[in-house]
């Protein structure tokens, strides 16, 4: 197997692993043996920048996302003013599908938060009381 030069071996490795190539995969692109990227994967260290590098690619996805929701919303809003009864119809659909889901997680927020403060409220008050408080 013709090597690649060893020092960007290992960053093309964790950007075919975190982009999601399979092994052998990740190996042929960074110009290594499967062996070498099973004996990676061993390596806590790179493990962990394994992970890091999948949370920056999550988080990248989620802002485009992000962006990708203001225009469909920016779009149904404007479908809603067509002509067509259908149309419009079928736009307020899941805006109100959406709203009611949006207001149910809100709701659950609301509950959490609240068991949460109890919750600490309940730990604070039985660590005074464990030292004679």
């Amino acid at each position: 197997m013709a090597r690649r030069d060893t020092k960007n071996a290992g960053g093309v490795l964790l950007a075919a692993l975190a982009g999601g190539a399979t092994h052998q995969e990740a190996a042929t692109q960074a110009g290594v043996s499967l062996r070498t990227v099973y004996r990676r994967l061993e390596n806590a260290a790179f493990r962990r920048q394994l992970a890091g590098a999948r949370g920056d690619l999550i988080k990248r996805a989620i802002g485009r996302l992000a962006a990708a929701c203001s225009a469909a919303a920016a779009t149904l809003a404007m479908l809603l003013r067509a002509d067509s009864e259908s149309v419009r119809l079928a736009a307020a659909k899941p805006i109100l599908e959406l709203a009611v889901r949006m207001r149910e997680s809100e709701e659950l927020e609301a509950r959490i938060s609240v068991l949460e403060d109890q919750h600490a409220a309940a730990a604070t008050t039985k660590g005074a009381r464990a030292w004679g408080a």
